[in-house]
């Protein structure tokens, strides 16, 4: 049986590595009693740039599945917090 996959010692002195920050809401999300989702975001970046975007996806829409499992349980009527979505996965 191999040991390659156990982690070595920390080595003293060797600061900890720090737990990563939990993920900010980049908007909020509205399930319509019609089960249409309503996205609503938001990003800024230096220099005053900001940007909204009103994203209206519907049943049937290649996306419509995965976007309701990244936002997590939401009700019809319901709202529920838009965390970010990895590179290139909305």
């Amino acid at each position: 049986m191999s040991n390659s996959s156990k982690v070595p010692p920390r080595p003293p002195g060797m600061p900890e590595v720090p737990e990563p920050e939990p993920a900010s809401p980049v908007g909020s999300a509205h399930l319509r009693l019609d089960g249409v989702l309503e996205l609503r975001m938001g990003a800024s970046a230096p220099g005053g740039i900001v940007g909204h975007a009103l994203f209206i996806i519907k049943p049937g829409d290649a996306r419509y599945e995965s976007v309701l499992e990244h936002l997590g349980p939401i009700e019809p009527g319901g709202y529920a917090p838009v965390l970010p979505f990895l590179s290139g996965t909305f």
